[in-house]
């Protein structure tokens, strides 16, 4: 049936204008934007970790266990066949399977794992991000017990919130109940994670998400309206989703599409985001000129308004249309200064570590060197030499505190978003505590509370509107400062590490080496050039928002 509609477990989790573009017939000649290089390296990066997983499992469960393990790159319908005959044989695993389609629910999916309880089978997905954080509480079993009856709360985790994990279990819970395979007396579903250390088992019936919905009717709703929009865009009938900007945007293959809509519409999505946008276009508000019309001083319309304020808003649109990239929301602007100053950046890999610490040292003399300074690790990540150049690290950050106290002066550190660098320097305490010279928690949280730490994103968050995003690479621009890699950016990044450290089984390349390190040093120079920018030009070069 050409018009037939059938949704992964994915589309529950999609943006709802990707799901009629991906069903409506009209759209299927048209260019979509080339796949991302770093897309399609971290689905490279799941396949092996993947893989790995079944290898680990198969050899834990013995030679006694009946494993079926169905090949990914087979045709979908042997792939089909191959999982009707584990099914019929009762086998005890099944690895790769893909599951019939449910015509009668319009679902298709498979399962990195099914594992057969006794009274039927429960899916176990394998995903590359971390799904437990330090705390109590998470239900899980070992990695290599796969049965959901042994599980415990765990003491020491509790359960990271990863919503659409929850949503492609329900997804896979329904299309085996459809089958008739599913287990009859729960609905549970497992993961795992990055670590690969534990099973988290998830009760889809529990009322464990907002308003006391469990994870299954949270899915059922979902599901009905992706279905509608779906079978309405395969019929050619009115389409229930409209193009709004989201953050999927960034790296949906529809974005072109869209976006040449959101601009010739002047929509309003293109200054205030997601749920913002909706309640404004309820209140009759769809366009970046109606809202710019606007009064700063009178009462917003009634909605639900999470982002910002409601003048701001106004503010930012005004600025969108007169092509501002930032507008000051301050009489003054003011940064923190120091006598000696340090602007950090840190580069990770993904969450298996903080592989550099990249440093530019400034200001009065303290005896030690000025300019630009890294600390890495060019063994692939996880290792534990990372801890060696963290605690390298720290005990530099730390000899130029105490020069600079001893000399009576005053010191400052600058990073742009905090959450990043704080992240790792926590992480990085807690995971190497044992290693010398790397310091315990509360050193690292000491100086994170303290008037040193500076995130100048949030001095910019504070003191200005930024109508194209505040991102270092869109600010730090404003103020001057020019990357010299024309490729610079975090996902590339990505792709340059690789190579660096030969991760997929090349010769690490010194070159890549030399681009990372270049391209952290810029990252460094870019914080010092927009702190100075704002501590002596953003006064006089960014219109003040009360002047628009």
């Amino acid at each position: 049936m050409s018009n037939e509609v059938l949704l992964d477990a994915g589309a529950v989790s999609r943006c709802r204008r990707r799901v009629h573009l991906e069903h409506d017939p009209a759209m299927s000649e048209v260019p979509l934007a080339p796949p991302d290089p770093a897309a399609q390296q971290r689905i490279a990066d799941a396949s092996a970790h993947r893989e790995a997983i079944a290898q680990r499992l198969m050899e834990a469960t013995g030679p006694d266990a009946t494993w079926v393990k169905i090949p990914r790159d087979l045709p979908a319908a042997e792939r089909v066949q191959l999982t009707e005959e584990a099914f019929a044989a009762e086998a005890r695993y099944i690895w790769g399977a893909l599951l019939p389609v449910d015509r009668a629910g319009h679902r298709r999916g498979g399962s990195e794992l099914l594992v057969h309880t006794g009274d039927g089978y429960v899916p176990v997905l394998v995903v590359r991000h971390r799904i437990t954080d330090r705390g109590a509480g998470a239900p899980t079993t070992v990695m290599t017990d796969l049965d959901p009856a042994n599980r415990m709360p765990d003491p020491a985790r509790k359960v990271r919130s990863q919503p659409r994990d929850q949503m492609r279990l329900a997804h896979l819970y329904r299309m085996l109940e459809a089958l008739g395979k599913h287990e009859g007396h729960r609905a549970v579903g497992g993961v795992i994670g990055l670590d690969a250390d534990v099973v988290v088992w998830h009760d889809l019936s529990a009322a464990t998400w907002p308003g006391g919905r469990s994870a299954l009717t949270e899915y059922q709703s979902r599901f009905a309206d992706r279905l509608a929009i779906a079978t309405a865009a395969a019929e050619g009938e009115e389409p229930l989703a409209e193009p709004s900007r989201v953050l999927e945007c960034r790296r949906c293959p529809w974005w072109p599409t869209c976006e040449v809509v959101l601009t010739e519409t002047r929509d309003v999505s293109l200054v205030v985001r997601g749920e913002d946008a909706m309640e404004l276009r309820r209140a009759g508000v769809s366009t970046v000129d109606k809202l710019a019309a606007l009064d700063p001083a009178d009462e917003p319309p009634p909605m639900n308004w999470t982002g910002g304020t409601f003048a701001d808003a106004i503010i930012l649109a005004r600025a969108w249309l007169a092509d501002l990239t930032m507008v000051r929301k301050v009489d003054r602007v003011e940064v923190p200064r120091g006598d000696v100053e340090i602007d950090v950046d840190m580069e990770s890999f993904g969450d298996s570590g903080a592989y550099l610490w990249g440093s530019l040292l400034t200001g009065a003399d303290i005896g030690m060197e000025q300019g630009y300074r890294a600390f890495a690790t060019w063994e692939p990540l996880p290792t534990a030499d990372e801890a060696r150049s963290f605690a390298e690290f720290w005990a530099w950050f730390t000899e130029v505190r105490e020069r600079t106290l001893a000399a009576g002066l005053t010191f400052r550190a600058y990073c742009y978003n905090a959450l990043a660098e704080n992240r790792w320097l926590f992480g990085s305490a807690d995971r190497f505590s044992e290693y010398p010279g790397v310091p315990k928690k509360a050193e690292i949280a000491s100086f994170v509370d303290s008037e040193e730490w500076i995130d100048l994103f949030r001095s910019v968050t504070d003191q200005f509107l930024c109508s194209q995003g505040k991102g270092l690479k869109v600010i730090a621009p404003v103020a001057g400062f020019a990357w010299r890699d024309p490729e610079a950016g975090g996902e590339a990044s990505m792709r340059w590490y690789r190579d660096a450290v030969g991760m997929d089984g090349g010769i690490p390349d010194a070159a890549q080496r030399e681009r990372l390190l270049r391209y952290n040093e810029d990252d460094v120079l870019a914080t010092y050039a927009l702190r100075n920018w704002m501590t002596d030009h953003a006064q006089t070069s960014v219109p003040y928002m009360n002047d628009l």
